[in-house]
């Protein structure tokens, strides 16, 4: 614990003042039933100055006065306290004054001074009323008035202290004197105090044992309000129940789900249902399978859908579910459905992922569709070929696949990557879809992605086989503009007339779009065959269906009502799809509200909406991918994340892969935050290390209920009452076993370092000022560029240069964190070019170009940076500078674990990208220092013999410290104790 900062600028009280505080405490704690008030009775050099608070309403009221002939008051003055309804009171003592000059205030700088000439006022009983002063008593035979009081529990067990103070400062009024006043033990592990605030409706406050140890909130107090407020591990639970109050016993049980349905796919069923309701919650529910030679089976499911798979062909199966709260009790069983499986599917058989610690592997990142074309007859262009200028480059929006990514598995592992992040796979429906994120139907790959041979379950094995994981981009937060199939589909967007034939095709019955097949009867159209009628369609909901809404397109056609997606218009269902567009990007709408016309906000509160992603995605998850980049995942509320998604998710991998594989399955999330603050424009809700916790306090069952809870409390708990964490940093030179008890399950793309990467000093520098907040930011994913941003919010890829490019990388593969590397960065591939413009340009003039010419010919990799043999371009393109560059800083960072796991610190270090790192387990201690461009000086250290990774150095410490020469830009100096040696052969930076 640190100690408590010394107070400035307050007053010491005296000896009488501190005594009679106290007594006047005991007084409020332990008087018993009080009298109506008596009459004030007065000295004759005494004064009782009431004050009239109707008319002014401030939270705190001070009497800032001057007896006759004497002295004012410091400012404020002093607090009054509660006399009756509607008054204020405070006496005070005129020594030989036969009057006083009084003032009042708020104590924050609102005066009432009598319009400049103050009151004049005298001895006995004097009431001030909207500045009318007379001599009586308002409050005569009137019930006495209780001022505002706190109760505060505050939990000391994970201190070890043995005996808890409580030093506070009524809002407007004065601290108590250090150590605060004795807090009395309440039950096992919390302390307990009630403090009379008078008038003020709050507190600040700090904590300390007597002997000089503080809880401060690392500084900036705790502020508490009136009422009862509890303190746990630096949370602040305002309105807070009796931590010690006895609980009865849970004895009700859970209604049954409801909505239970059941659609059988090949060997496999998904079933769904709706939450039960349970007045403390439920915390899982039984699946009870009968049918096949199976018997009854009772499976646990942690959310409202379950996949059983595995099944018999062709027999029938009857399930019911029961809903189990944290008491055990159990609701009664819903009504049975039954499905009949079909035939076992032909095709590879599900995989498995690696399951390894997912900060071991560094991340290669591609859009499959613009990576390697290696089978031409799935390209497609699309309705915007022609137009984006696409078609007069031969090069279709759809053009690389899995059987190119296959193919090339083998640069991509003799860079050095163990991990390939790759685009959306699932089957998207827009104009402009090559990038994968206007899902339609979730439960099916795009076959614009596939071929014979080439699957996405081929590609899973593929990269297995190799050692490599694949990293699946998912997207929970909006479907496309045709809604998602299996859960909602619009019927029509517009009216057909002879100026939109070009566009919106007939519809053709028996025909349904999978993004491959072309339309029969228009023989062009892969989009809109099926979303066509010339009639308003039975069941419409869109308003003002089919009318012209008086504008024209950009080519001068009519524009009609419902012929384009919108929130608002009635076409999208509330029980699905939000109905609102985004107002305030770090505003509570952000979570709720439509992000474009063309991609339909999901209600993802809404139950339907999460039994089908977590039906969706769990199919991947049995393909045996191993971790998922989350989409937009700052646009879905914590507590959804928290209660449904990645409960899912954990449950999922663990019941078909098992406790090891969930633990290691990789969950990072896209929190965008396009600035260089800690905090997002100081929103929590909207910053991406919030995603990283746990909630922690209760909210409403009803999740979309629970969302505006959670938003609302952590806005007003704001940036200074957010939990913190040292699980990345080392505590001295020594690695400590970090605490992921709070840990959501999802980490997060290092937004902050991401921004600031247009200098590598500066991305380490905020980086390292965010790492506190974050859960555990070892497992950061960090990037210079992406298909998105680049540093700074540039909208081209990056052009600082090799050099810069040389340094960037040295210290995202050295620093805490995963590096990961955009597609082509290795050989600064459209360096400077904008990184989309839709097709309003060709994807060849952009940031999204077609890699697949600098890959032609062959390449074969004996490991992990290893190219045993290529030829023909690709040959060429592996020796290109930061080629070599990052092969080098794979096979550096694959042989000193302290590089990939380790915590970190910058105690005892000079330098500008200096740090130490370690980590320990089991045999492994490994410790590493850094320096990344330029020179360092190391103190504190451990002794012993020291070897530079990088040119073999070796330098033995015999008193602590060690003195390192500036290797220049891009280079590094990485010092191991009992260190492997040099590892790899020098290049052009690391040398």
């Amino acid at each position: 614990m640190k100690r408590r900062n010394v107070r400035r600028g307050r007053r010491p009280l005296t000896a009488a003042l501190v005594a009679g505080s106290l007594l006047s405490l005991l007084h409020a704690v332990q008087e018993p039933d009080r009298p109506r008030t008596e009459p004030v009775a007065q000295t004759a050099n005494t004064a009782t100055v009431f004050y009239y608070t109707k008319t002014r309403n401030w939270p705190t009221y001070h009497l800032h006065h001057a007896p006759d002939g004497g002295a004012w008051t410091s400012v404020p003055g002093t607090a009054m306290e509660p006399a009756c309804t509607d008054w204020v009171k405070k006496t005070v003592d005129l020594g030989s004054a036969a009057g006083l000059q009084a003032t009042f205030n708020d104590g924050a700088g609102t005066w009432d001074n009598n319009g400049g000439a103050n009151y004049r006022l005298g001895t006995g009983a004097i009431t001030v009323k909207d500045g009318v002063v007379a001599h009586s008593d308002p409050c005569a035979g009137s019930e006495p008035v209780e001022g505002n009081k706190a109760t505060v529990y505050y939990s000391a067990q994970a201190l070890g202290w043995s005996t808890a103070n409580l030093h506070y400062q009524p809002a407007g009024g004065s601290w108590t004197a250090v150590p605060g006043i004795g807090m009395r033990a309440a039950c096992a592990g919390w302390w307990k105090q009630t403090v009379d605030l008078g008038t003020a409706a709050s507190l600040k406050a700090a904590f300390n044992n007597g002997n000089g140890v503080w809880d401060n909130n690392n500084g900036t107090d705790y502020t508490l309000p009136a009422g009862t407020s509890t303190v746990l591990n630096k949370v602040v639970t305002r309105d807070a129940k009796d931590p010690c109050a006895a609980t009865e016993p849970d004895t009700r049980a859970p209604t049954a789900p409801a909505g239970v349905a059941a659609q059988a796919t090949g060997v496999s069923v998904v079933l769904t249902w709706q939450p039960a309701d349970d007045d403390t919650g439920v915390v899982k529910y039984q699946v009870t399978r009968t049918g096949g030679s199976g018997g009854t089976v009772v499976t646990d499911a942690g959310s409202t859908v379950f996949t059983d798979s595995g099944l018999a062909e062709r027999t029938a199966y009857t399930y019911t579910v029961r809903a189990v709260d944290a008491a055990g009790n159990v609701s009664p069983a819903s009504a049975a459905v039954t499905a009949t499986t079909g035939e076992k599917p032909s095709g590879p058989a599900p995989g498995k992922p690696l399951g390894t610690d997912p900060r071991k592997d560094p991340v290669y990142f591609v859009l499959t569709a613009r990576f390697h074309d290696g089978d031409g007859s799935n390209n497609r262009g699309g309705s915007q070929h022609v137009k984006s200028g696409n078609a007069a480059n031969a090069d279709p929006m759809f053009r690389g696949d899995f059987r190119g990514l296959v193919d090339k598995l083998d640069y991509i592992k003799g860079l050095g990557f163990s991990a390939v992040w790759i685009t959306p796979v699932v089957l998207n429906r827009s104009d402009y879809d090559y990038h994968g994120y206007h899902g339609w139907d979730f439960y099916k790959v795009d076959p614009r992605l596939e071929s014979a041979g080439a699957s996405y379950q081929d590609l899973i094995d593929a990269a297995h086989a190799k050692g490599m994981k694949i990293y699946q981009d998912v997207v929970h937060n909006h479907s496309s503009r045709w809604g998602a199939k299996g859960l909602f589909t619009p019927t029509v967007y517009g009216v057909r007339d002879s100026q939109w034939s070009w566009y919106y095709d007939e519809r053709q019955p028996g025909f349904e779009y999978d993004g491959l097949t072309v339309d029969p009867k228009s023989g062009k159209s892969y989009y809109n065959g099926d979303l066509w009628s010339t009639a308003e369609p039975a069941g419409n909901t869109c308003v003002n269906w089919g009318t012209p809404t008086g504008r024209t397109s950009p080519e001068g056609y009519r524009l009609y009502n419902c012929q384009w997606p919108s929130p608002t218009s009635g076409m999208f269902p509330k029980a699905y799809y939000h109905q609102c567009w985004i107002g305030n990007w770090e505003g509570e709408d952000s979570r709720s509200c439509w992000l474009h016309e063309d991609l339909a906000d999901f209600d993802t509160e809404s139950a339907a909406v999460q039994n089908y992603l977590i039906g969706a995605y769990n199919k991947y998850i049995d393909m045996g991918v191993d971790g998922f980049r989350v989409d937009t995942a700052v646009h879905i509320p914590r507590t959804t994340w928290n209660r449904r998604f990645l409960p899912a998710i954990t449950e999922r991998v663990t019941q078909r892969h098992g406790a090891e594989a969930a633990r290691n399955f990789f969950v990072f999330g896209e929190v965008a935050a396009f600035v260089n603050d800690k905090w997002n424009r100081g929103s929590v809700n909207h910053s991406a290390q919030f995603y990283t916790w746990k909630e922690r306090k209760e909210y409403a069952a009803d999740d979309a209920q629970a969302a505006l809870e959670m938003y609302a409390y952590e806005q007003q708990q704001g940036t200074g009452n957010q939990p913190t964490s040292t699980n990345a940093f080392l505590n001295g030179n020594a690695y400590h076993t970090p605490d992921h008890s709070r840990f959501s399950g999802m980490h997060i793309i290092d937004m902050r370092m991401h921004m600031n990467f247009g200098d590598a000093q500066n991305a380490f520098s905020n980086g390292k000022d965010s790492d506190d907040s974050v859960n555990d930011a070892t497992y950061n994913v960090v990037y210079v560029d992406s298909h998105d941003y680049g540093p700074n919010k540039s909208s081209e890829r990056y052009a600082g240069g090799t050099d810069a490019w040389a340094e960037n990388m040295s210290l995202m593969w050295t620093f805490r964190g995963i590096p990961a590397l955009y597609y082509g960065s290795e050989i600064e591939f459209q360096a400077g070019k904008k990184i989309d413009c839709g097709p309003s340009c060709p994807l060849a003039t952009t940031g999204r170009a077609y890699y697949g010419d600098h890959l032609t010919g062959s390449v074969t990799a004996s490991d992990f940076s290893q190219v045993s043999s290529a030829s023909g371009t690709v040959a060429q393109t592996l020796q290109k500078p930061l080629v070599k560059h990052v092969q080098r800083l794979n096979q550096i960072r694959r042989a000193i674990p302290a590089l990939q796991m380790g915590q970190y610190s910058t105690e005892g270090i000079s330098g500008g990208m200096a740090f130490k790192r370690r980590y320990t387990e089991g045999g492994t201690d490994s410790f590493a220092l850094v320096t990344v461009s330029g020179g360092a000086s190391y103190t504190g250290i451990p002794n012993g013999t020291y070897v530079d990774a990088v040119t073999g150095d070796r330098r033995t410490v015999t008193n602590g410290t060690l003195a390192v020469a500036a290797p220049g830009k891009g280079n590094l100096r990485v010092y191991v104790l009992n260190g492997p040696g040099r590892v790899g052969a020098d290049g052009p930076y690391l040398k």
